[in-house]
């Protein structure tokens, strides 16, 4: 569990991952949304919770106890991952929930994942995610495999973002009873 102030980033088990489904399937088909994100057909329940279960490192935001949105870093090898994430309710985008979760889950891959870069793909009309990528310090890289054709791809190396948020990370509480993937 990934904590700062009001806002908690979890690695949620199965139970969570049902309930949350439901929300989140509708999250995700909102033409607001998908438009954003480039989904070309409608995501099941079942779609979201198949997501769940491949990603390495999948995130449930909550403020409180309610669902915000999610993310994971999936992909990871050789110091790299890939980080993707959603606050689901259009109304509450564009208020700094992005940058702030998205601080929080870097601060876990760079410190308890060791990562060293963190990769992000974002389809050129999503000019909001591409801000708070910006915010965190990302750089376009041209070079990167990660994302699919037509996607800006960011990049994001370790010590930039530390030098960066080092008074964010270190509001941010982190708590896992356990290996977090488990």
């Amino acid at each position: 569990m990934i904590r700062w102030g009001e806002l908690t980033a979890i690695v949620p088990n199965a139970d969570e991952i049902a309930r949350h489904a439901p929300a989140l399937a509708a999250a995700y088909n909102d033409p607001r949304n998908s438009a954003l994100l480039g989904n070309t057909q409608a995501l099941t329940v079942d779609d979201v919770i198949e997501h769940y279960q491949r990603v390495e490192f999948p995130f449930l935001f909550l403020i409180g106890d309610e669902l915000a949105g999610d993310g994971d870093l999936r992909g990871v090898a050789n110091g790299a991952a890939e980080f993707a994430f959603l606050i689901a309710a259009p109304s509450a985008q564009g208020k700094g929930l992005g940058t702030r979760f998205a601080i929080m889950v870097h601060a876990f891959a760079f410190t308890d994942l060791a990562l060293e870069r963190v990769y992000a793909s974002v389809i050129p009309a999503n000019v909001a995610s591409k801000r708070v990528f910006e915010k965190l310090g990302y750089v376009v890289d041209e070079t990167s495999e990660y994302g699919d054709e037509g996607d800006i791809v960011l990049r994001l190396d370790k010590q930039r973002f530390l030098d960066r948020h080092a008074r964010e990370v270190g509001e941010i509480v982190q708590t896992w009873p356990s290996s977090p993937a488990s």
